[in-house]
């Protein structure tokens, strides 16, 4: 549940909400700790500290346990909330994350909740990444004065966080802009 709060600056970003609002840290002399605020981190330094991205193969790790928000949390959240996650490392296949996608559909059917529904996301291909924050840079260029306090910090240190905003008059500069799909690899 205490992790060394470079880990998760490292892995998430120092840019990242969690890591700028969101994490319980604990300084202790040198050192600064952090209640873990998400899963993945803890999974990739675990399979790294023993020797398994030497090992070949694909690996499928998972976590559940305890996780930490330090902020305030927002409608329908909890400072400590418990996470169930996983991930597949050794393999770039896409067939992967049809896998995993599918592992969450099944957990939730076996677990009897219903009227969910999967929405799948993604940024494409690096090529892809960095086009759409080019055009996010130059079509949320005239409108950052209108942004709120963090999409403003957002803006410079990481644009592709300005569309996750709830703030509703950032929500309508970014639901007016005129984004096409971008598919070039």
């Amino acid at each position: 549940m205490i992790e060394d709060a470079a880990l998760f600056n490292r892995s998430l970003g120092e840019s990242t909400e969690i890591v700028q609002k969101q994490m319980f840290l604990i300084p202790r002399q040198d050192e600064t700790y952090a209640l873990r605020p998400e899963g993945t981190a803890s999974v990739v330094r675990a399979y790294i500290e023993n020797n398994l991205d030497k090992a070949q193969g694909l690996f499928k790790l998972y976590y559940l346990g305890p996780m930490f928000r330090c902020e305030r949390p927002q409608k329908g959240r909890l400072r400590q909330f418990h996470h169930l996650g996983c991930e597949v490392l050794g393999s770039d296949n896409p067939a992967i994350d049809t896998e995993v996608i599918s592992l969450a559909d099944r957990i939730l059917r076996e677990i009897e909740v219903s009227g969910y529904k999967i929405r799948i996301n993604s940024l494409g291909c690096p090529k892809d990444k960095n086009e759409l924050v080019g055009i996010l840079r130059k079509d949320l260029k005239d409108k950052v004065n209108d942004l709120c306090d963090d999409c403003k910090v957002r803006f410079e240190r990481n644009v592709l966080r300005v569309p996750d905003c709830k703030n509703e008059s950032c929500r309508n500069n970014v639901s007016s802009l005129n984004i096409k799909t971008i598919s070039s690899c």
